[in-house]
């Protein structure tokens, strides 16, 4: 039934019925009276929940959400939702000499149920054109920490904080010796480089991306 979609909407969004129903317009008790709902009410419902997938909501069939939708959780529980951090915010976070990020404070926080069930500790927009095309400027990448160098996965691809380039998002190889590692671009016109590993702040790895046409 309908109504047991929009319990899901409810539900997703941790709200209960009155919030439901003083976002939509809709009258108290709304949802205990009826079993079919109108055309002029779904908009209300679409219009206060734009990420929904309105084939979902109107016959069950496909995905609940709108594809690469992001649901933004300012108003919900810090404990909800990764946070996004602006490109230049990763800078510092493995400094003692800088405050770095304090993720619970961070209110941009989306939730993504195409990231449900991976440990990712924040998301971060893509810079320019180095490693295209798997990834675009204006993507958002999705990143989980990275506390040794040991554990990077060569040839996998990073987002870095270094001292003498500030934060650069690469594809790792390793150095022909244990004192350097190799950045590469995927974009053919950009030339490899190293990095001292003496250079890197924090380093995270990649795991998802949200490609934004």
């Amino acid at each position: 039934m309908i109504t047991d979609r929009i319990l899901k909407i409810i539900e997703l969004n941790k709200e209960n019925k009155s919030q439901f129903y003083k976002k939509t317009g809709l009258s108290n008790g709304f949802l205990d009276k009826v079993k079919d709902i109108g055309v002029s009410k779904l908009e209300h419902i679409l219009n206060s929940y734009p990420s929904i997938n309105p084939e979902w909501l109107l016959t069950g069939k496909g995905e609940m959400l709108k594809q690469n939708a992001l649901i933004n959780v300012k108003s919900l529980s810090e404990t909800r939702g990764i946070p996004m951090l602006p490109f230049d915010a990763f800078a510092g976070i493995g400094d003692d000499t800088i405050s770095g990020v304090d993720f619970d404070t961070i209110e941009e926080r989306y939730v993504i149920p195409l990231f449900d069930g991976i440990k990712i500790d924040f998301m971060i927009p893509v810079r320019g054109s180095s490693m295209y095309p798997k990834y675009s400027s204006g993507d958002v990448v999705a990143c989980r920490l990275v506390e040794e160098i040991l554990f990077v996965q060569w040839n996998k691809v990073y987002v870095i904080d270094t001292i003498s380039q500030g934060v650069i998002m690469k594809r790792l190889l390793k150095g022909k010796s244990t004192d350097h590692i190799i950045c590469k671009s995927d974009n053919k016109d950009y030339d490899e480089f190293p990095v001292p590993m003496n250079d890197i702040r924090s380093i995270a790895l990649v795991v998802g991306v949200i490609r934004l046409e």
